[in-house]
């Protein structure tokens, strides 16, 4: 049931992009700090643990980009979501189409059963993906967002090499293509 809630969650935020209400920033920006949060402690740190030593680093990382998130994105607003135009705009939307759509039909595709596939919003490739691609439809944007799903598009983003897993290439492009497009736009 995560996943449909996951999935309910990010078409929120997704609606919330294009209806300029009171609030969408801090709601988008609370949608992310919970998948975030939820992915540092349900996965990394309920279930990555037991077979990974290096899970609770990776656990306390997607927590501390919840919080993040929540002081950026909620409590001081420092975050603006808006449906724009041009190449970033793309990036970003294409980011989210693949992170939410693709990724787990890649999985399905490639022959692994639900159980098997990393789902959106509730698995770590996924969520960053997925939060580059709305990060790159912000402005301003704290660069201090940029930090940690930057440095888990390298980590997670080994597994296209060492894994095999060939939906996390993405997961490695996002980071590289993400940090210029945000990182030349007007920033906190």
């Amino acid at each position: 049931p995560a996943q449909i809630v996951a999935y309910v969650l990010g078409i929120a935020m997704v609606i919330l992009v294009f209806v300029p209400t009171l609030g969408r920033n801090r709601l988008i920006a609370l949608g992310l700090a919970a998948m975030w949060g939820w992915t540092g402690i349900v996965y990394h740190w309920g279930y990555f643990a037991a077979i990974n030593k290096a899970a609770p680093v990776f656990a306390a990382l997607f927590v501390l980009q919840s919080a993040l998130l929540l002081y950026f994105g909620v409590l001081t607003e420092g975050v603006k979501f808006r449906a724009s135009r041009g190449p970033r705009a793309w990036v970003g939307w294409a980011l989210v189409a693949y992170a939410a759509v693709l990724y787990p039909l890649i999985g399905f595709r490639l022959g692994h059963s639900l159980e098997e596939v990393p789902m959106f919003g509730i698995t770590p490739c996924p969520v960053t993906i997925f939060t580059f691609g709305l990060l790159l439809l912000a402005a301003p944007m704290p660069r201090a967002l940029l930090a940690i799903p930057f440095i888990w598009s390298l980590v997670g983003g080994s597994a296209a090499f060492l894994l095999g897993v060939p939906q996390d290439w993405v997961l490695l492009l996002a980071g590289v293509a993400a940090l210029p497009l945000t990182l030349n736009s007007r920033r906190v």
